[in-house]
């Protein structure tokens, strides 16, 4: 893995603040019964390929360190997105692939 871009998407955290808008155990908007397993927000003043924030996961671990990426596609919303992972678990990143290969979105998580 190239070091100076995961040096640069560490960097960009460190310089946002991150905003939680769906805690772990909230459930998803537009599908119901499907609850968040870990907390996701997004990096405020940041933007990402749907207009919105740089979406997040943050994890258990505490030590406010990326340990890699969610690359997905969406086909109902038509997209790909880079979605970053953040103090997450190896069960929390299990958790989190199981939520988001589901439906019409599939993912691969690149470990950092």
């Amino acid at each position: 893995m190239n070091q100076e871009f995961i040096d640069f998407l560490q960097q960009l955290v460190d310089t946002s603040q991150i905003v939680i808008d769906r805690p772990k155990g909230s459930m998803h908007p537009w599908f119901p019964g499907k609850e968040y397993p870990v907390d996701y927000g997004y990096l405020e003043g940041t933007t990402s390929i749907d207009s919105s924030g740089v979406d997040v996961w943050v994890g258990s671990l505490g030590k406010h360190k990326i340990v890699g990426v969610l690359c997905t596609v969406d086909l109902l919303k038509r997209d790909t997105e880079l979605k970053i992972l953040l103090d997450c678990s190896d069960e929390e990143i299990r958790l989190i692939q199981n939520f988001v290969n589901d439906r019409d979105m599939r993912a691969i998580f690149i470990n950092f």
